[in-house]
């Protein structure tokens, strides 16, 4: 079943909130956010800033993931930041929602969002993992020399940077023929 993609707004901060517990793995390693405090910077205050962007999937009436950017000051000491002006993303889909195209769709509807913004997102990446691969294929590249460790069991992670396309997202509501970008 194909997901449906939604804004995340401010008032759905508890969806990037609930997300977090996926995106860093708590589920796995049998933790929760409290025992991990320093990830609330992925989620703490979303929307209040006009750079937070973000999206959730909608699945058998579910939600199924959420992938969203922020972006992070140095002194956030977060995994994936680069500098001030690359958001970091963060991805979470719950474990029955993986491995169906979920993540793929909201990355790809979330590149052409932020190409309007931004001209790079960043992410942390476990070193081992299906993860560095996922994020391989959707154009993502290592950062040389970014190693760091994870803030939820110490494991080994790298940062990753995608280039944004700077394609121009056309909308119904720009006042176009919905016929012409429809076909």
């Amino acid at each position: 079943m194909k997901p449906t993609l939604y804004f995340l707004r401010s008032s759905e901060q508890k969806i990037a909130t609930d997300m977090l517990h996926y995106a860093y793995r708590l589920d796995e390693v049998g933790k929760t956010l409290k025992d991990v405090m320093e990830l609330e910077t992925y989620s703490k205050f979303y929307g209040l800033s006009s750079k937070d962007l973000g999206l959730y999937a909608l699945s058998e009436h579910k939600i199924a993931g959420a992938a969203w950017l922020r972006l992070l000051r140095e002194d956030d000491n977060a995994n994936g930041f680069i500098d001030e002006k690359t958001p970091v993303l963060t991805i979470g889909i719950k474990p029955e929602f993986r491995a169906i195209g979920i993540g793929s769709a909201m990355l790809e509807q979330l590149f052409l969002e932020a190409g309007a913004l931004f001209e790079y997102m960043s992410v942390s990446v476990l070193k081992s993992g299906k993860a560095l691969s996922f994020f391989k294929k959707h154009g993502f590249v290592e950062v040389e020399n970014s190693f760091g460790k994870s803030p939820v069991d110490g494991s080994e992670v790298v940062i990753m940077v995608k280039e944004l396309p700077k394609e121009r997202v056309v909308r119904p509501s720009d006042g176009y023929d919905s016929r012409k970008w429809m076909d």
